[in-house]
């Protein structure tokens, strides 16, 4: 890909970084705002071996109108990354989406397994992006870590839904719309991801590949063997995949995610209220400078406890109260003091009758 900062493609792109992995950061020139291009590598007998300047192909041509009118139908969701457009220049199909702050889910996940219940928010958000789209009578297709943004207030934009219309559309252009020649080109363009590959399409196949994802957030791994195309495949299609109790909390859910029959899976809207309702009954989340003090040497005196109270939801714990934390709390009176005279006057009255009594004894 002969591209490089300060180049404007388009028209209006100007690249602001060397592009790596067929993709590049831009600013719209038009607009100043920052978006992503992703590059998809064309065969000569697309682009002719077309000189730049000359008019598009008619081929390349149909690709971009077909990417655009998805771009066009998708709806605008928070939780959804908004595809600008797609155009050829040069060898490739460039798709253009917008490009907010963030990390990309795949560098997350390259760290390490993601707790549960964080990859259940982040599912959470991307459930509601799926149903967004559902509902507009789209299929994203492309469910992978690396169409996934994180924000930096820890949301997740799912984002990738044109690069993967147009791998589609490139499969179909060479391949025809089904055989062994359109499955030996997906390959090439796909590669052995497991959220690429469901047994089925529609929107099953997108709560399918949310399974894929969930459980390879939360293990580190893919529910199925991912070295090769052909392994994968027949994996999938023979239910050959690890148990989905290492998914904890989530498994139930990623079980049936994962089902070979699509009317067993939830959909969308399901799927994000079970995670909501996961999320209600949450532990608390762990007070690192709290367990910090627990592990800390045991002060010197006496401890003396303070009487348990019920605690709501992210109150600290009962603290203890040392011999050098100053004086112990005065005790309460055992008698209110209104009631204080007139026990001493009952008190003096009896007094009273009683030497009394004895005087009258003593003298009897």
């Amino acid at each position: 890909m002969r591209a490089g900062p300060g180049q404007v493609l388009a028209g209006r792109y100007r690249l602001t970084d060397h592009p790596e992995a067929l993709r590049a950061l831009a600013v719209d020139e038009r607009t100043g705002a920052v978006v992503l291009l992703r590059a998809l590598e064309l065969p000569a007998l697309l682009t002719g071996g077309h000189d730049p300047d000359d008019p598009v192909p008619e081929q390349g041509d149909r690709l971009v109108r077909r990417v655009a009118a998805v771009g066009s139908a998708a709806p605008v969701h928070p939780r959804l990354l908004q595809g600008v457009g797609a155009f050829v220049e040069g060898e490739s199909l460039w798709t253009v989406e917008e490009r907010p702050a963030g990390v990309p889910l795949a560098d997350l996940a390259a760290a390490g397994p993601i707790a549960p219940y964080r990859a259940a928010e982040l599912a959470a958000d991307l459930a509601g992006a799926l149903r967004a789209l559902h509902e507009a009578g789209l299929t994203h297709g492309n469910l992978t870590a690396g169409s996934v943004l994180v924000c930096e207030d820890g949301a997740a934009l799912l984002g990738g839904l044109l690069p993967g219309v147009a791998e589609e559309a490139l499969a179909e252009e060479l391949g025809g719309p089904g055989g062994r020649r359109r499955y030996e080109v997906r390959a090439t363009l796909v590669g052995p991801a497991a959220e690429r590959w469901p047994l089925d399409g529609g929107p099953a196949g997108d709560c399918w590949a949310l399974g894929v994802l969930l459980h390879r957030l939360v293990t580190g791994r893919s529910p199925y063997p991912d070295q090769g195309v052909p392994e994968l495949v027949t994996a999938v299609r023979d239910g050959r995949r690890e148990p989905s109790t290492a998914c904890g909390p989530l498994a139930p859910l990623v079980e049936r995610l994962l089902q070979p029959d699509p009317a067993l899976r939830p959909a969308a809207e399901g799927i994000r209220r079970e995670l909501a309702d996961l999320l209600a009954g949450a532990p608390e989340p762990v007070d690192e400078e709290r367990a910090a003090r627990a592990v800390e040497p045991r002060p010197e005196g006496p401890l003396v406890p303070l009487s348990p109270r019920r605690r709501g939801r992210g109150a600290p714990a009962p603290a203890a109260v040392t011999a050098d934390a100053g004086p112990l709390p005065v005790r309460a009176p055992l008698l209110p003091p209104a009631l204080l005279g007139p026990v001493l006057v009952g008190a003096v009255f009896l007094l009273l009758v009683l030497g009394v009594a004895a005087v009258v004894m003593f003298a009897g």
